[in-house]
């Protein structure tokens, strides 16, 4: 048996579609052709996603389809190759945007040039306009007929797009929105051209009274130009509006700086980004952004990777050190070597999750194309059906009014609106998730997320950090902190024990690095033993320290204390009297109770699933406040219970981030992976929270409603517009004395698409609930109560002479902005209560009195902000 390969994958630009049924109609035609398993089209974009099986004919067939149904299809990769380049990693959907608007614009303006003065010559009589010279009254009737049909002529070919692509796609039985346009208005120009010879023909037998008669109720010159006009207007509007719908996109493709500053033979060169390989040294200087991802070989510098992990704080980045491309260097100067470039790079994998979750359909959506498919020859059988009935049965010496009713239910009738209804909010409500830190792969996944009603969650790296922390420090009677820290840093650098790294990075690189450390042993289950400075010191549990003989004294309460709350005590000691101790633990992520608190807001239940052992799992369940905790399960037991769950008529979402967790991700209805965690959780999950914050759950679930809501207001607005205009463009209304003029019914339509479009761009405004900023702050500082006491109390150190200042800041543009100068205020010792008001643009605190204005004002300008007033 041979092995199944996975299919190849080709983009493809699309010209000509203009509404849901030439969306439709491509992907129809694309699937349709044999060794394609898969075909994705998007209207938003002018693209398709095209699954096959590799063979270049396949793509020819495709093309062939494509062009045979009256649109244009171009594979990326060919036109990359005939131009000599390689084929684009991606394509900045705002250049196809921009060139969209300036091609409407040009149609417009053309359009109006023409089109306002035929309007004004067929309406100006009836509205008491001034009348122009040469064509007024019964003498002049005859050369402003031909005048008018002049004019109609210049709009029609400035707008023959509409109908080279309407009655081509009629011709291949498939019409589409410009089949509609294009039939109304060539029939009221066809009329009109009747019109004119029946004028002619009254004039030749100087019958004036059957010549105006001609002229008042056969010419409609101005539906047909107006129209045209009209319809231009409206796909004017919505060109701009749908170019906002990919800003997102552009935003992150325009984070990747263009150029790059490479070593090559001893020699810095500036190169484009593009000619960077990887092995390259490159150097980046303060102000300069990260070419490409790569480690830290030489010097140090204050990195901002706000942009890749929404974390405010800048990472310090040193020797050994990874750095991602678009992060920014705030302060200092290293030189790196480039490990991923191009495609590879961490950018560009966000970029590329956005691009196909964009180009994906949700199940809503394709519900809204098989409507938009047959709407069409439905509106056109409806006009049909109206034009037959009014010249049968409702007024038949009326031929006119007849030909209105029939022109006015093909021009009002709006597949655009219905096709744009869904893939605009699925496209804006994917990137508004990107930027606030929520990669969505696909738009499925997006739908869904809005229906969840159980959130699994894995403890380790998702509910904790993931790694042991120095949580509380005790010291022995009559010995000092110091002297603890010195021999536990002395001993603990020695160990490649995991919590020995949580010791080292707790105490910092300065202390005891001139320590002497001599016969180093390992205990096994026990400790260390060493010679520290010419002393015999010690590390480890109770038991190695009853079996060297060392009294803990009140020591061992303390660690008892430390167990119960699920945190591992490491005992030191010196020449057999005991130092103090250090609690170590995996301590909960600061906003991880807040997380679980908002899903139980959202009516969602919250399990926490770990490997763990059950005592130490209800210590972290009781601290976020879970719903249920599920202790020492294996990895697929871990897949069993999302399965169980799903079995009961559930739907489920798993979080997690460990090669460990892949199954129950792939099993849950929506899997979602911390950024931080491994590939293997990353490709088998939906969702990628990028900022590694359990809070981000929730807010996903929060986007996909918001989307959802987004959606159903536009179908509901879009078919309901239809619903109603096409009964009254019929004229069911006549016999009140309502009727739709063609011209009013075509102004709708352009409209009622910009209409979609912008109600979808709403969600560009929608914002997470219920994230506090200074969260993260007031967990970190319950992590290190047991050294931060003295802290704590310089803090309250004339706290009963605190001051109320007010701040006056510049540069906040956005709640991310906000949590950047609160956190830089609380950072400040003696400060409380701080507020930062993004309306007012300003910050109000209690500050002690050894806080200095400066030190305020350097505090938020070492954030990115600038004081300008303190009050």
């Amino acid at each position: 048996m041979g092995t199944a390969t996975a299919p190849s994958k080709e983009t493809f630009d699309i010209t000509g579609m203009t509404c849901a049924a030439c969306e439709a109609r491509v992907q129809k035609s694309a699937a349709a052709v044999k060794g394609v398993s898969a075909a994705n089209v998007n209207l938003l974009k002018n693209s398709m996603e095209l699954e096959y099986d590799g063979n270049p004919k396949t793509v020819e067939a495709v093309v062939k389809a494509i062009d045979k149904a009256g649109y244009g299809a171009k594979p990326r990769s060919q036109a990359a190759s005939v131009a000599g380049k390689a084929e684009p990693e991606f394509v900045d959907p705002q250049v196809s945007a921009k060139k969209a608007v300036l091609a409407k614009q040009r149609q417009l303006v053309w359009s109006l040039v023409f089109g306002v003065p035929l309007f004004y010559l067929a309406m100006g009589p009836m509205l008491g306009w001034p009348e122009v010279p040469g064509l007024a009254g019964m003498q002049g009737m005859m050369a402003s007929a031909v005048t008018q049909l002049m004019l109609a002529m210049c709009v029609i070919f400035v707008n023959r797009g509409y109908f080279v692509r309407g009655f081509k796609s009629l011709f291949h039985l498939a019409p589409n929105m410009d089949s509609l346009i294009a039939i109304g208005s060539a029939a009221s120009f066809g009329y009109s051209v009747v019109g004119i010879y029946q004028m002619a023909a009254a004039l030749g037998r100087m019958d004036m009274a059957a010549a105006h008669s001609a002229m008042m109720n056969s010419l409609f010159f101005d539906s047909a130009g107006t129209i045209l006009v009209l319809i231009t207007l409206g796909k004017y509007f919505e060109a701009r509006a749908k170019g906002k719908t990919t800003s997102s996109i552009s935003a992150l493709m325009n984070l990747a700086p263009k150029t790059a500053t490479v070593v090559r033979d001893g020699q810095e060169q500036t190169v484009p980004t593009t000619d960077v390989r990887v092995g390259d040294v490159l150097v980046v200087r303060a102000g300069e952004s990260v070419p490409v991802d790569g480690v830290v070989r030489e010097g140090q510098a204050s990195v901002d990777e706000s942009a890749i992990t929404g974390e405010p704080v800048p990472a310090e980045k040193g020797v050994g050190d990874r750095v991602t491309g678009a992060t920014v260097s705030e302060r200092g100067w290293f030189k790196m070597e480039a490990t991923a470039v191009g495609g590879d790079t961490t950018l560009a994998n966000i970029i590329r999750l956005v691009d196909e979750a964009t180009n994906s359909k949700a199940p809503i959506e394709r519900q809204a194309d098989r409507i938009a498919g047959v709407f069409v020859p439905v509106v056109m059988a409806i006009a049909a059906v109206t034009l037959v009935a009014w010249v049968a049965f409702l007024d038949p010496a009326n031929f006119a009014v007849a030909f209105n009713h029939a022109v006015s239910v093909l021009v009002i009738s709006c597949p655009c609106a219905l096709g744009l209804a869904t893939p605009t909010a699925i496209m804006v409500g994917t990137e508004r998730g990107a930027k606030v830190g929520i990669l969505i792969k696909s738009a499925d996944s997006l739908e869904t997320a809005g229906s969840l009603d159980t959130v699994v969650l894995d403890k380790t790296g998702t509910v904790t950090e993931g790694k042991p922390k120095v949580t509380d420090v005790a010291t022995a009677s009559g010995a000092g902190e110091k002297d603890l820290l010195y021999v536990a840093a002395a001993l603990e650098r020695k160990s490649e024990h995991p919590l020995a790294q949580a010791v080292c990075d707790y105490v910092g690189d300065g202390v005891a690095a001139d320590a002497t450390v001599t016969d180093f042993t390992q205990v096994a289950g026990g400790g260390i033993r060493a010679v520290v400075d010419g002393k015999r010191a010690l590390a480890g549990n109770a038991r190695l320290m009853s079996e060297e003989g060392v009294d803990l004294g009140e020591l061992a309460g303390t660690a008892d204390t430390l167990a119960a709350a699920a945190k591992t005590p490491l005992f030191f000691a010196r020449d057999g009297k005991a130092l103090g101790l250090l609690g170590v633990a995996d301590v909960v992520k600061a906003t991880s109770a807040d997380a679980v608190a908002r899903l139980r807001q959202m009516g969602v239940r919250t399990i926490m699933l770990t490997g763990d052992q059950p005592k130490t799992a209800q210590v972290i369940a009781d601290q976020v406040g879970v719903d249920e905790v599920v202790a020492g399960v294996l990895p697929d037991q871990k897949e069993q219970k999302v399965h169980e769950l799903q079995r009961a008529g559930h739907k489920v979402a798993m979080v997690g981030d460990g090669i460990n967790d892949a199954p129950a991700l792939a099993r849950a209805d929506v899997g979602i992976a911390i950024g931080a965690g491994t590939d293997v959780a990353i490709s088998s999950a939906d969702v990628v929270l990028m900022h590694s914050d359990p809070a981000d759950v929730a807010t996903a679930i929060e986007l996909s409603r918001a989307t959802m809501r987004d959606i159903r207001q536009n179908l509901f607005w879009a078919l309901f517009y239809n619903a109603i205009c096409i009964p009254v463009a019929m004229g069911v209304l006549t016999p009140v004395g309502i009727t739709l003029n063609p011209m009013v019914g075509a102004a709708a339509m352009g409209f009622s698409s910009v209409f979609v479009v912008s109600n979808a761009l709403r969600l560009f405004a929608w914002k997470p609930s219920g994230k506090t900023a200074g969260a993260a702050s007031a967990t970190r500082a319950k992590v290190t109560e047991g050294v931060a006491a003295e802290d704590a109390a310089a803090d309250t150190e004339g706290s009963t002479d605190m001051a109320s200042k007010t701040l006056d800041i510049e540069g906040m543009m956005c709640e991310h902005c906000v949590a950047h100068v609160t956190e830089a205020l609380e950072g400040v010792r003696g400060v409380k209560n701080v507020h930062v008001s993004l309306e007012d643009k300003n910050a109000t605190l209690d500050a002690g009195p050894l806080v200095s204005n400066k030190k305020l004002e350097k505090a938020v300008a070492d954030a990115g902000y600038k004081v300008v007033a303190v009050r």
